[in-house]
């Protein structure tokens, strides 16, 4: 199935990229505040008209799942962006209750700091988001973004910052069962075979910030290669993970999405073989295996 193309609207200095609504969330007011030591004052004005390509999936739809999920628990290492010291762990716990599989993910830092998901999913056929929440607390344990995402609901709510510069959310989004982030990712790129179109799988997602947007991004099948392991090499094929909607058509997108590799060892079913790219919307590269 091919994406729609269509030309950007905009909404006084915004641009609002294809696939309204899901390249934003719906404001409550016509301006557009930022909370959070990333964002400064930052204004674009970008005009843009152009086709997006043929032959690549429209998110909407939940992805099929080809593999069981079941109850895992486990932790992993998290290394600086060049692999050369350890800087926290990842521990990871997932429960199947019925159809329904409860994930947490707690990424720990040296420093104190910490990110957290949670996410509740339907998995029979396919995967269906129920409802989730993501927490970033800074080196002091003090939460500094807490969001929480009610699919059905159509409800983001929650806040980001500290202090005079806290931000409160509580805004209808228009969210789809096919809606994944965090730790979802994986089963998504797990299945990636059977439900992507010529290379490529996209969904819908939501991202803090620190403000949640809501936007369509993309898995994309790149080249085959290895993975150096103690003891020798694991064969993988990278798949990068971008917005779908042009860079041009929304620079604050592109400020926080930066380069994110997923390296999946092939099998049945493939397996996680490292992430590389940014531990959040504060941009700090990492890499787990």
């Amino acid at each position: 199935m091919g994406r729609r193309p269509s030309l950007p609207r905009l909404h006084g200095c915004n641009v609002t990229a294809r696939n309204e609504p899901y390249a934003k969330l719906e404001e409550t007011t016509s301006a557009v505040k930022w909370a959070g030591r990333c964002v400064g004052g930052l204004a674009a004005v970008v005009v843009a008209i152009l086709a997006a390509p043929a032959g690549a999936t429209e998110p909407g739809e939940p992805i099929r799942l080809t593999y069981v999920e079941g109850d895992v628990a486990g932790m992993s290492s998290i290394l600086s962006a060049d692999g050369g010291s350890v800087i926290g762990f990842v521990e990871y716990r997932q429960h199947r209750r019925g159809d329904v599989l409860e994930i947490s993910r707690i990424s720990r830092f040296k420093d104190g700091s910490s990110d957290e998901d949670r996410v509740e999913a339907h998995v029979d056929k396919t995967l269906r988001t129920i409802r989730g929440q993501s927490i970033i607390r800074n080196t002091e344990g003090t939460p500094t973004v807490d969001i929480t995402i009610d699919i059905a609901a159509g409800r983001i709510t929650g806040f980001s910052g500290l202090g005079k510069e806290r931000e409160s959310y509580a805004q209808d989004a228009k969210l789809s069962p096919a809606t994944y982030w965090g730790p979802l990712l994986n089963i998504v790129l797990k299945n990636f075979d059977d439900n992507a179109v010529n290379g490529e799988l996209a969904f819908h997602t939501v991202v803090p910030t620190p403000k949640p947007r809501v936007f369509d991004m993309e898995f994309v099948r790149k080249e085959a290669g290895s993975t150096s392991r103690a003891g020798g090499r694991i064969s993988n094929v990278r798949f990068a993970l971008s917005p779908t909607v042009n860079f041009l058509l929304d620079p604050i997108i592109r400020m926080f999405t930066p380069k994110t590799d997923f390296f999946m060892q092939p099998g049945h079913p493939p397996a996680m073989a490292r992430f590389a790219g940014p531990r959040n919307y504060a941009g700090q590269k990492i890499r787990i295996e």
